[in-house]
């Protein structure tokens, strides 16, 4: 007995010991008194803003998307472009493969065969679009404002906050919004194939350019893209527009659920199927797991001429073998 009344007095003084030295918070938080200290923390922080060292880089952006509009422009007026007229599946060649990848319209049928029409420059570049901010720093857009902003190119939003003027004749070659980008270039049939190899590897060159310029802007300046959609917004914190096109008949009605966004979500890839010398004129289904990827502007440019980097072989898979050769491919196609 006297053991047990010893050792409850010993557990009470260590408790007694731990509450001494313990902090209490109060759950009570005025918000009314913290909110003009957090607007004026974002105002001293947007004097920082644009940061000086990083608006050449936001210029060179604005060149080399603009040297890449116009090479691609050129490029496919002369090395056709297949599109699927019912989802996404994108093919540089006279004719399209017969990979059975088609999903169909909002994927309402699986591995179809893909229906082809002709394509263009916004299949081969992807258009990601962004609202406009006067200033990194301003109030959260409300989903009533969604039609009182500009929509313009994620990749000019990012490098106007970064400090370049999209408006400057020499930044904007060829256009800076989404609607003059429908790539026309006059006499691009009748050049040499030299000087068409020329146009391909500095195509090539603006293209690795951009998504570096990029990844550099990333690093000092936010960005936000959508976990469900493709929806991108420059600034550090999301908007507030519901326009979720996936998830919009959710309990959420279409909210955006954001992360940090990465170069792939403001300048995709648009990986495409690939052909290779050892590989048959038209890609077929059979040999799906033989042929390789590229990203669309380099597959272009590589059949004009130039030669691909090296981070790219992998996936293109130039040395893999070719596929088992069909008796009945005449018949096929």
């Amino acid at each position: 007995m006297a053991l047990r009344k010893k050792l409850w007095c010993t557990i009470l003084e260590d408790v007694n010991g731990c509450t001494m030295f313990s902090r209490f918070y109060s759950s009570k938080v005025d918000l009314k008194k913290l909110r003009p200290m957090i607007l004026k923390r974002i105002e001293s922080r947007a004097k920082d803003y644009p940061i000086q060292a990083m608006i050449p880089v936001a210029q060179d952006v604005l060149k080399t998307r603009a040297l890449l509009i116009q090479g691609v422009s050129t490029l496919i007026n002369v090395f056709p472009v297949m599109a699927c007229k019912f989802c996404p599946e994108v093919y540089i060649g006279e004719k399209g493969h017969l990979i059975q990848t088609c999903h169909g319209y909002k994927r309402y049928a699986k591995n179809q065969v893909h229906e082809w029409i002709s394509g263009g420059l916004n299949d081969i570049l992807v258009p990601v679009e962004t609202f406009h901010l006067q200033n990194m720093f301003q109030d959260v857009i409300k989903h009533h404002q969604r039609f009182d902003l500009d929509r313009v190119p994620a990749v000019v939003e990012l490098c106007w906050q970064a400090g370049a003027d999209p408006y400057n004749d020499n930044l904007h070659v060829g256009g800076w919004k989404s609607d003059s980008m429908c790539g026309d270039v006059v006499g691009a049939e009748s050049l040499s194939p030299h000087d068409m190899r020329l146009i391909a590897k500095g195509t090539l060159r603006a293209w690795e350019a951009l998504r570096h310029g990029v990844q550099k802007l990333l690093l000092a300046y936010p960005a936000k893209v959508c976990k469900h959609c493709s929806e991108v917004h420059v600034g550090p914190s999301g908007h507030k527009a519901r326009l979720c096109g996936v998830f919009k008949y959710e309990t959420w009605h279409g909210t955006h659920f954001w992360k940090k966004a990465e170069v792939d979500d403001l300048v995709p890839s648009k990986l495409v199927w690939r052909r290779r010398p050892q590989d048959p004129p038209v890609l077929l289904d059979e040999g799906r797991d033989y042929y390789g990827h590229a990203p669309a502007v380099v597959d272009l440019c590589t059949q004009a001429g130039a030669i691909a980097p090296s981070k790219y072989f992998c996936m293109m898979k130039v040395q893999g073998l070719s596929a088992p050769v069909e008796s009945n491919f005449e018949a096929v196609y």
